[in-house]
């Protein structure tokens, strides 16, 4: 089971890809692998030498009870002291952005692929999308024979 941010790949470019574990309850685990979740409109910040992502949507769990979380809470990512010390130093001399990419499960537990991105232009979004059709003119010649 894999939530992908299809908007990331075309709103940004991607600089370098760094994998995070998620700090869950236990309602939310059960939702995410219901597929009850959304990040398109999530982004990841460093406050006090910890990660946090904001704004990302997990439904809340039907056969929860009274102790279902909140939906877009504020959630903590773990990750290494020293790379989140170089993401921090990026993200504040260079202007990065923190967007995370998919959220996937390895050995049992939820993982957030985070992007190190930087903001396209419209015109470099034109880019992509006229490379895109071409690509896919090819590919259906080649189809055809």
């Amino acid at each position: 089971m894999e939530i992908l941010n299809r908007k990331a790949r075309h709103d940004y470019f991607i600089e370098d890809e760094f994998e995070c574990g998620l700090v869950l309850t236990g309602t939310e685990i059960k939702s995410i692998r219901d597929g009850k979740c959304n990040i398109g409109d999530s982004y990841a910040i460093v406050r006090n030498g910890e990660l946090f992502i904001l704004n990302m949507f997990i439904g809340h769990y039907d056969k929860g009870n009274i102790f279902n979380h909140d939906e877009t809470r504020t959630r903590k990512l773990l990750m290494h002291k020293d790379e989140i010390k170089k993401l921090n130093n990026k993200i504040k001399l260079d202007g990065f952005t923190l967007i995370p990419l998919k959220i996937y499960f390895k050995k049992n537990k939820a993982k957030v692929a985070l992007g190190l991105c930087k903001g396209k232009k419209n015109f470099d979004k034109r880019e992509t999308i006229k490379e895109r059709d071409i690509k896919r003119q090819i590919d259906k010649r080649l189809k055809r024979g």
